[in-house]
């Protein structure tokens, strides 16, 4: 067995996990997860201002209090903090382990980085970054090679569990099951707090105040128990870990550089208090492409929130906006108006009064977004509607990224695995590969009987937990009873979902059936428009996308209630 932590789910995650997972209780290896595709772009722009960074420098620090204790522990460390310059990152640790008196191998992935090769390969002009998202193997070959510490660039956030476990078992290529279990866990495990209680729907049913990061212990067969250390907040149950597994994926094939993992196999349950057994994960060949998450500047994005209070707000709005689209000069590309209606009628106080007018604006050139809109805006200061204010004076104008994933042949990339001794280890690409097809829809449970019905919430039936890839958002929903995931799976259809969150009515939206998890899984293509670092919308990760569909109301059968 081999026992395995993550102590980061995203770069900016809680500091201290990694001294409190290395002081909580046993483990062989511990991870931290620091790269979404937000993280990338912000990276990028940091190595344009000075090329020795690119790297997460949250984790430097990280080590300056750790790297004693993982040595002392004989923890291994496994980390994608090496962002867009893992080389440089190494060197900087074995600097602070020669400051400190501590013995440290360092081992390296690398060949992510497709910025270099752009022309060569055919991808786009203007890249601010280009990063394959590379798999396990050249984790484990730093591993093998006698690392105690392995950073990477761009591998996948699965990988940074799957690797140690390639090592540990001696798994090959063709070991799909136990890949794809190891897959599975990893995915789990990536986005730490999420699966001990962090986010969950019935977030009130747990203490989830502090909760842990969660452990893999992981089975030569790829199975694995999820668990927590003792005495830690939160919460490790079915739900908890059905949530995370739900989140920011799709169908039934969950694609990645070394299998693809049949999430419509894996079987949850409870093994214990803050113990939660995943088996029967079924592995299939990866696909021949490997996925390239390509990071540009979009233009300039500038924004200013008007503060309407009292009667009238919907003519006030009308005002203010007919006022300040005559102002503007130059007019930028693109306009967008949101009127949030927070005032409540005859309120207590002037905040609970006042609704909130947000004005957001794109351009190619930053004055249309900057100068042009402030001045318009706060020229009508004493020319406007009645108790006219802002919320803040509008800025400068701010730079925006945009995000997009496309694939390349695997045998295209040079997956590296540098050892501690610095000698470079080739990772071949799969061998046996298999093109990545959608899956026949599973057949639907039997239907629920009919009965009396209430007007209700849906989230007193169900959970709820969503996510952004790129332009696209992820919706799972899962039932917390069989009845209930009988009625979920008739009564939950893509139409349905269309009429309860109207944003989506005009987007293609696939729904994925996954009886074993009893969920259903919707991927809403185009709904976060070029990604989260465009801002085109409230919530541009799509994270409260779930809670806003819980509570949304239907007539929801009275035995369910």
């Amino acid at each position: 067995m081999l026992r395995i932590g993550n102590a980061s789910g995203f770069y900016g995650d809680r500091f201290s996990a990694f001294r409190e997972m290395l002081t909580g209780g046993g483990l062989d290896v511990l991870t931290g997860d620091y790269l979404a595709e937000l993280t990338m772009l912000i990276l990028a722009r940091d190595r344009l201002r000075d090329p020795q960074l690119g790297y997460a420098r949250t984790f430097l620090r990280q080590m300056e209090e750790c790297l004693g204790l993982a040595h002392q522990t004989g923890v291994r460390i496994v980390v994608n903090a090496g962002g867009l310059n893992p080389g440089r990152l190494a060197d900087a640790l074995r600097e602070l382990a020669q400051k400190q008196g501590i013995p440290l191998r360092v081992g390296q992935v690398v060949g992510d980085d497709l910025l270099p090769r752009a022309a060569e390969l055919g991808l786009p002009d203007g890249l601010l970054a280009a990063n394959a998202y590379l798999g396990a193997y050249g984790i484990a070959e730093c591993l093998r090679g006698g690392a105690d510490l392995v950073v990477t660039g761009r591998v996948t956030d699965a990988a940074l569990v799957a690797g140690p476990a390639v090592a540990h078992f001696g798994w090959g290529p063709q070991e799909l099951d136990a890949l794809a279990g190891a897959v599975v866990a990893g995915h789990v495990l990536e986005c730490g707090a999420q699966a001990t209680g962090g986010n969950y729907a019935f977030f009130q049913e747990h203490d989830v105040r502090r909760p842990g990061f969660p452990i893999a212990e992981i089975e030569a067969d790829g199975s694995s128990v999820i668990t927590k250390h003792l005495d830690t907040g939160g919460a490790v149950t079915v739900e908890t870990v059905t949530a995370q597994l739900l989140y920011e994926t799709g169908g039934a094939r969950y694609a990645g550089p070394d299998v693809t993992a049949r999430l419509d196999t894996v079987r949850l349950s409870q093994d214990g208090p803050d113990r939660v057994r995943i088996s029967g994960v079924r592995g299939e060949e990866p696909p021949p492409t490997v996925k390239v998450g390509l990071n540009r500047l979009g233009g300039w994005l500038g924004e200013v929130v008007f503060v309407l209070t009292g009667l009238d707000i919907e003519a006030k709005a009308a005002l203010l906006r007919e006022q300040l689209e005559q102002a503007l000069d130059p007019r930028p590309a693109e306009l967008r108006w949101t009127l949030v209606r927070t005032d409540h009628a005859d309120a207590g106080t002037e905040e609970t009064a006042s609704a909130l007018l947000r004005l957001t604006v794109r351009d190619g050139d930053q004055r249309p977004v900057g100068r042009a809109l402030s001045s318009a805006a706060v020229e009508l200061g004493l020319a406007s509607y009645p108790g006219f204010h802002l919320t803040a004076p509008p800025g400068p104008g701010t730079p925006y990224g945009v995000f997009e994933a496309v694939h390349l042949d695997a045998g295209a990339v040079a997956h590296l695995a540098v050892l501690p001794e610095g000698r470079s280890v080739p990772v071949p690409p799969p061998t046996a590969t298999r093109e990545l097809r959608p899956l026949e829809q599973p057949s639907l449970p039997p239907p629920p009987m009919p009965g009396p019905t209430r007007r209700a919430p849906l989230g007193l039936l169900v959970g709820a937990r969503s996510g952004d890839k790129g332009g696209d958002a992820n919706l799972g929903v899962w039932a917390r009873s069989e009845p209930g995931w009988r009625w979920l799976a008739h009564t939950l259809t893509v139409d349905l979902l269309r009429r309860l969150l109207p944003e989506t009515a005009a987007l293609t939206v696939t729904r994925h059936l996954l009886p074993n998890l009893r969920a259903v899984n919707f991927t809403i293509e185009g709904l976060l428009g070029e990604g989260v670092a465009a801002q085109s919308r409230f919530d541009p990760q799509a994270k409260a996308l779930g809670e806003w569909l819980r509570a949304r109301h239907l007539d929801l059968p009275e035995e369910l209630l």
